[in-house]
């Protein structure tokens, strides 16, 4: 059996999971579903998931927000109470992984890097790609884990930002001024720029002033699977070559931005709809290389929810 020791990659394959001692690991399933979807994680959860894993609820893992929007960042505390029932020390390798293949398991890891639990990992592909490499799978409620002993973590406040700055950011054109921040917006590029409507009712759609549209499937590639009693082939995600990942940056950038926010000369802080998608551009960009990387945690929802938000809406 493998281990990385204390220098864990942000992204494993099944067949490095599989040669990691798993008495050593704490894996969790970290699926959430858009609030439009029919489909229910814990549901999902109970009748499969990979052998030995638990369910994080991103949801009942979070902080409460004024707005009352779901999976925010917990508070120190939070976060620690729920690694000691999850049985997670601080020593624990952690691996996340979603049923969609990436698309919630990223946020859950931007959540333990936030912390500075940097023994955490995502299996890219997610669950499909376990399956699709032959890989054992249980259902049921996961096994009782002995509860394990967290400090009280230090948060890094720098990787988060709040409203009040990304309002005053909004005023700041990036192409001309090298200290504002560039926001990039996760979303589908048709909720961008207006044409689209948000899947959540009543909330308009639009961007933030000055952000780029860079739709985080934009960093994914999609694979097709079959898998033993399905009555067709599945698909699912994984993350991007580092390749394609570079190119897609460029695309949406320019060569000249891209290389300054790969080179640390431009802070990136990157937006979704309700800060899940986000983290799938962070975790794109810290393959990459890039350090210089903020996440706005209640994103759209949060933003355009409030008066006084400066929307902009463009073909």
């Amino acid at each position: 059996m493998s281990s990385f020791g204390d220098n864990c990659p942000l992204v494993i394959t099944p067949r490095q999971l599989t040669d990691l001692d798993h008495s050593k690991l704490s894996i969790l399933d970290a699926s959430w579903h858009m609030p439009n979807s029919p489909r229910k994680a814990r549901e999902e959860f109970l009748q499969k998931h990979i052998q030995g894993a638990q369910y994080l609820d991103l949801d009942e893992v979070a902080s409460e927000h004024e707005l009352g929007l779901k999976h925010m960042m917990p508070s120190p505390e939070k976060f620690a109470q729920a690694c000691e029932q999850f049985g997670i020390s601080p020593t624990s390798h952690v691996i996340l992984y979603d049923t969609h293949g990436v698309f919630s398991s990223p946020r859950a890891l931007f959540m333990f890097r936030a912390f500075g639990h940097n023994r955490s990992s995502i299996l890219d592909g997610g669950l499909p790609n376990w399956e699709a490499h032959g890989c054992p799978v249980e259902s049921g409620e996961a096994q009782q884990r002995e509860k394990a002993s967290y400090p009280v973590p230090q948060f890094d406040q720098d990787i988060i930002r709040s409203y009040e700055q990304i309002l005053g950011n909004a005023d700041r054109d990036p192409s001309k001024d090298p200290a504002a921040e560039l926001v990039l917006d996760a979303r589908p590029a048709g909720r961008w720029s207006g044409k689209d409507p948000e899947p959540r009712p009543g909330l308009s759609s639009g961007h933030i002033p000055h952000s780029v549209s860079l739709p985080f499937s934009a960093f994914l590639m999609k694979r097709t699977y079959t898998h033993a009693g399905d009555a067709a082939p599945g698909t699912y995600t994984e993350l991007a070559s580092p390749s394609a990942l570079h190119s897609t940056l460029e695309e949406a950038l320019g060569k000249e931005t891209a290389d300054e926010v790969r080179a640390g000369k431009r802070r990136v802080v990157t937006s979704c709809g309700s800060g899940m998608t986000a983290a799938v551009i962070w975790l794109g960009l810290k393959q990459m290389g890039v350090e210089k990387i903020s996440l706005y945690d209640e994103s759209w929802t949060g933003y355009a929810a409030r008066e006084g938000s400066k929307i902009e809406k463009s073909e």
